[in-house]
């Protein structure tokens, strides 16, 4: 997933259902495979709040960016559902409420929350027996780090997530190919490597490694407290890790940046899989038509403020 930070010039996407989204600063499009092998594409107004107002605010626009993925990230869920499931000609507007996608982004991040903070949590002062310190902090956050190593895993037995994984890889591989200044078609795209800098996978692995400083900071405290501190404490770590992931973006060019790159590629081989050609054709449309009718994209050589 790429989470946009949409100053001048700065695209990001997403794979969906048998397809992909894109989306730029005032728009977004999302292509996706119809049964029928022939690929719909839905367009619709996406202008961000990043770098306006509050959003200029380093840690605060994180947590706004943050949201503003999830957001769109589900309405482009549920329209490429509506393809797939052929309830629809193509993608449509408005098949999921405001109301309707605030509870599902609130039960999600509530699963994440208890499979990724609370249970490594519990494992580490219940099960472990281990009480606040040094090695406390470290164990937990190995323990949260290896629970999400073994759900990306899990999510890799299932074939549609699987798809889902060659769709985020296209997505990767086209938007590289636009940096770059290339052709955007598919055997171009297939040249270019399926991990990318600026993806979600990372800013997930940095809030992993992030929370264990943070929580470290916070001492032996009661139960609850600490508790209390998983939940309320991760859109300041969010916050933080989108930084870092900025910084680390920015430094690209770096022997230090290529470094502190590292580990997130080797998670993406997690959440990526080598797309077909068909994979990078809908990736590839769903661009050029973003491209199309999105003004605000100007420089393909500009570096995009995204977690691929």
């Amino acid at each position: 997933m790429l989470i946009l930070s949409a100053l001048s010039g700065r695209l990001g996407g997403q794979a969906v259902l048998e397809g992909v989204m894109m989306r730029g600063p005032e728009r977004l499009t999302v292509a996706v495979r119809r049964p029928d092998n022939r690929i719909g594409v839905m367009m619709q107004s996406s202008r961000s709040r990043s770098g306006r107002g509050l959003a200029r605010i380093p840690i605060l626009r994180g947590i706004i960016v943050t949201w503003e993925g999830l957001r769109l990230g589900v309405r482009a869920l549920a329209e490429s559902a509506k393809v797939v499931s052929g309830e629809d000609e193509a993608p449509t507007r408005g098949s999921i409420s405001r109301a309707g996608m605030g509870v599902t982004i609130v039960v999600a991040l509530a699963a994440a929350v208890a499979l990724f903070f609370l249970v490594p949590l519990l494992v580490t002062r219940q099960l472990l027996d281990l009480q606040p310190g040094t090695t406390f902090w470290l164990v937990e956050g190995g323990v949260r780090i290896l629970v999400l190593v073994l759900y990306l895993l899990a999510l890799g037995l299932i074939p549609d997530m699987r798809r889902m994984m060659q769709y985020h890889a296209a997505e990767h591989m086209v938007i590289h190919a636009y940096e770059a200044g290339q052709p955007i078609d598919a055997r171009t795209a297939a040249t270019h490597p399926r991990h990318h800098a600026r993806c979600g996978t990372g800013l997930l692995l940095a809030i992993m490694i992030i929370a264990i400083i943070v929580f470290a900071a916070i001492g032996d405290r009661d139960p609850w407290v600490l508790v209390a501190s998983r939940v309320t404490g991760i859109p300041l770590i969010a916050g933080v890790a989108y930084e870092v992931m900025r910084l680390i973006a920015s430094a690209q060019d770096s022997i230090i940046g290529r470094a502190l790159a590292v580990p997130g590629y080797l998670l993406q081989r997690l959440t990526t899989r080598t797309p077909t050609a068909d994979h990078l054709e809908v990736a590839c449309v769903a661009l050029r038509r973003l491209l199309g009718v999105d003004p605000s994209i100007t420089d393909p050589a500009s570096k995009a403020e995204v977690l691929a």
